[in-house]
């Protein structure tokens, strides 16, 4: 984990520059731990039944979807499938959003 991952033990309590860790099979830095993703998915606490590709939840709610664990977290919960909520209109220290760019 720490190869891969900002986290609870490893990360001195705060987030970090991306790119410090080993990247992953697609050539991503940070794509788990140092911040928790926000997304723009709506939060729901059941996933659909039966086999789906990249669920995005209901078309409305009052909470959005927050993924992948962050600095604050312990490694057991450091995963993209974690699944958290957050309001929309709130503010924690350990969210925040992972920018892609394409070439």
């Amino acid at each position: 984990m720490d190869e891969i991952a900002w986290y609870g033990v490893n990360s001195g309590g705060r987030t970090h520059e991306v790119g410090q860790k080993r990247a992953n099979a697609w050539g991503l830095h940070d794509m788990l731990g140092n911040v928790q993703e926000w997304v723009s998915d709506w939060f729901a606490w059941v996933y659909p039944s039966g086999a789906v590709t990249d669920p995005t939840g209901p078309g409305a709610g009052s909470r959005r979807v927050v993924r992948g664990g962050g600095w604050s977290i312990g490694a057991g919960v450091v995963r993209s499938a974690i699944r958290r909520y957050g309001s929309p209109g709130g503010r924690d220290n350990g969210f925040g959003f992972r920018l892609v760019r394409t070439e």
